[in-house]
Parts: structure tokens; C-alpha cells; sequence
């Protein structure tokens, strides 16, 4: 089989763990005889410097024209100025709603042989298996008016969080989909309690659940969430939340499985049923200052292709072989600098593909 993806580097690490990545699908390519065909575009930081802007209308009609995104990252402190007209992150949000990429998948996996590697007691952490859907597309990143002004009592600023009934529809049928097939449990993060748009998503999402009656449903306040994120993690299955209150949470949880260069992600445009539109690209930022030195981790990313396979391209098999490369991988005691112990055997970010990639192949 043939797949067209474009392929975003984006910013510091970004090009780094992104060769590694496009090589292992390269790999399973191999192994399974599909064809990947890659197209580069600029996004971010990279793209303001070259082109003005942080995502060009030919970069976008690139993403368009083919079945799947994969992005590094983007940003970094040398377009960090709050005054620049635009910023590296405007390229990303760009993107999530040019392609209609509504709900973004993180899963958060410990595993056994890592449980040390957080600053977590090992029986807190142990057993956690969870994802956490977060709307993409609504929220406070979106919603108008946003804007800074001068007044004469001082400056003033606005953001308007604003959700309809059809968005906070189809996102927390997203989280429904996935509950259904693995532990039919979902928790609905808001914050009904203060916030009109949070009573809405919860009158949705209990309007919604009656289309599962296999599914235990429980609502959930995010400061509670938050809580339950570092007090018992492994009772969580699937956690479905808006845009702001998944960024926050997501980056929390991204500590229970030790590092942030271990986390995958996919950004979908429809529910993950096997060929979903989608952009995937690893959790963690751009790290600048360890860019070009052959020490971040390139699981995240190599994670995130697996899940391409899975839910834009409906290869199970070839995304369990990433998957189980990279498991063997970890158990023979491989680890780059982020979760390296004295007792394992430090790489580099190459080598860390390398060796994935003989897993497969082997």
C-alpha cells in the first residue's frame, strides 16, 4: 500500500527526532511492503524566518493533499518576544484548524520497567494506563474577541471561552468511542461549578452518554482531576476535557510516565475508527538548548507514527511491531539522557532509533 504524509520538522529537536521517526516508518515499510512517501514543509519558528509567516498556504495545501501529518515541534526562546506580530505557536494552532483536527489523543502508558524513572512512588504509578482527548479547535485559544488594550486606568486584556453544543458533541463522543474499547470508563473534566461553557459540555456529555449504556460516565471538576492525577492515576481509563484544561492536565500527567520524550500524540479529524485524518507529533516542545546534540529522546515521536498507522492508516500490526521494538528496546536497558539510570545503558538520540529499527526489522 502507498501513504503520502507531510512531514513538518519544525524547530529545535524537532528535525532530530523526526529523521528517526520517518526512518522506522521506513522500516515497516520494508517489513510489511507498504510504500511511505514523505513531503516537507515549514511550520513555525523555521517558517517565520524563512517565510514571514509561521504557516504558509503552501505548507498547508501540502498537509491537505496527503493522509497524515507528522510534526516535530515548534518554538523557542528567539521568537518568544510578546510583541512580535506572530509567534511559532500561531503555525500550530493554524494547523489544528485548517485540517479540522478537533481531537487530540495522549495516551500516558507506564511502563513496569520505568516506574523508577518518575519522581512517583512506584505503587502510586504502577499500573497507569490512560488517555486523556482533549478539544482541539474551541476554547480560549479560539474564541473572539481576544485582544490587549490601553485604558486610562492601565491596560486591559480579553480572551472569550466559547463552545457550541455540536463541539462539545462530537469530542466527547470521541472519548465514548475509545472507553467502549478498552475499560468503559470516562471521566468529563470541567469546571461546571464556576463556568457557564463547562454546564453546557456537562448537559452535552450526560445527553451523549445515553448513546452508551456501556460506558460508566463520571464528571469530574479539573482541580479534582488534577488530584486524582497524582493520587491515583490507575483508575483512570479515558479522560475527556477542552482545550485549555487538557493542555494543563496532559503536561502533568506527562511526569507519571517519566519523561515527556516518551509520549505520543495524535490530533484527529474524525473518531479513531481505523482511517482518521490526523496529525501526530510527540508531546514534548522544541528543547532548544539540547537541540543538535544527539541526546533527545525520539520514542515520543516513533510513538506517534505507531499511532499513525493505527487510527489514519488501520495498521494494527505494523503499529504493535513499533510498539513492541520499542518495549524490547527499553528492556535490554537502553535509555537516552532524559531517562537514563546508573544500572542502563545510555544513547544517544540515533542510536536509540537505530536500534528500534533492527528490532523491526529482525
Amino acid at each position: 500500500m502507498n501513504f503520502n504524509i507531510a512531514v513538518l520538522p519544525g524547530d529545535g529537536i524537532g528535525p532530530e527526532v523526526i529523521a528517526e521517526a520517518t526512518d522506522v516508518l521506513q522500516a515497516v515499510g520494508e517489513k510489511f511492503s507498504h510504500k511511505f512517501h514523505f513531503q516537507n514543509g515549514l511550520v513555525g519558528g523555521i517558517s517565520i524566518d524563512t517565510l514571514g509567516t509561521a504557516l504558509s498556504e503552501e505548507t498547508l495545501s501540502i498537509c491537505k493533499d496527503c493522509d497524515a501529518v507528522l510534526l516535530g515541534a515548534v518554538g523557542g526562546p528567539k521568537w518568544d518576544d510578546p510583541q512580535a506580530k506572530v509567534h511559532p505557536e500561531d503555525g500550530l494552532l493554524a494547523l489544528r484548524k485548517g485540517l479540522g483536527l478537533f481531537a487530540n489523543l495522549r495516551p500516558v502508558k507506564v511502563l513496569p520497567i520505568l516506574v523508577n524513572s518518575t519522581p512517583l512512588k512506584p505503587e502510586i504509578i504502577g499500573g497507569v494506563d490512560l488517555v486523556v482527548v482533549r478539544e482541539l479547535t474551541g476554547g480560549l485559544y479560539f474564541g473572539q474577541p481576544k485582544k490587549q488594550w490601553q485604558t486610562p486606568e492601565g491596560r486591559k486584556a480579553v480572551d472569550t471561552l466559547v463552545y457550541s453544543e455540536a463541539e462539545v458533541e462530537r469530542i466527547v463522543r470521541v472519548g465514548f468511542e475509545l472507553a467502549r474499547n478498552r475499560r468503559k470508563k470516562l471521566v468529563s473534566v470541567d469546571k461546571a461549578n464556576v463556568l457557564q461553557s463547562s454546564r453546557l459540555w456537562r448537559q452535552v456529555t450526560t445527553e451523549v452518554s445515553a448513546d452508551y449504556p456501556d460506558v460508566a460516565l463520571q464528571h469530574m471538576l479539573v482541580d479534582t482531576c488534577a488530584m486524582r492525577l497524582i493520587q491515583n492515576p490507575a483508575d483512570l481509563d479515558v479522560v475527556v476535557t477542552e482545550n485549555m484544561f487538557g493542555d494543563i492536565l496532559t503536561d502533568e500527567a506527562s511526569v507519571l510516565a517519566g519523561s515527556m520524550g516518551m509520549l505520543p500524540s495524535a490530533s484527529l479529524a474524525g473518531i479513531p475508527k481505523g482511517r482518521a485524518f490526523g496529525m501526530y507529533e510527540p508531546v514534548h516542545g522544541s528543547a532548544p538548548d539540547i537541540a543538535g546534540q544527539n541526546i533527545a529522546n525520539p520514542i515520543a515521536t516513533i510513538l506517534s507514527v505507531a499511532m499513525m498507522l493505527r487510527y489514519s492508516f488501520g495498521l494494527e500490526a505494523e503499529a504493535c511491531t513499533i510498539e513492541d521494538a520499542t518495549l524490547s528496546t527499553l528492556k535490554e536497558g537502553y535509555r537516552t539522557h532524559d531517562i537514563w539510570s546508573e544500572d542502563t545503558i545510555k544513547v544517544g538520540t540515533k542510536e536509540m532509533g537505530e536500534i528500534i529499527i533492527r528490532k523491526i526489522k529482525s
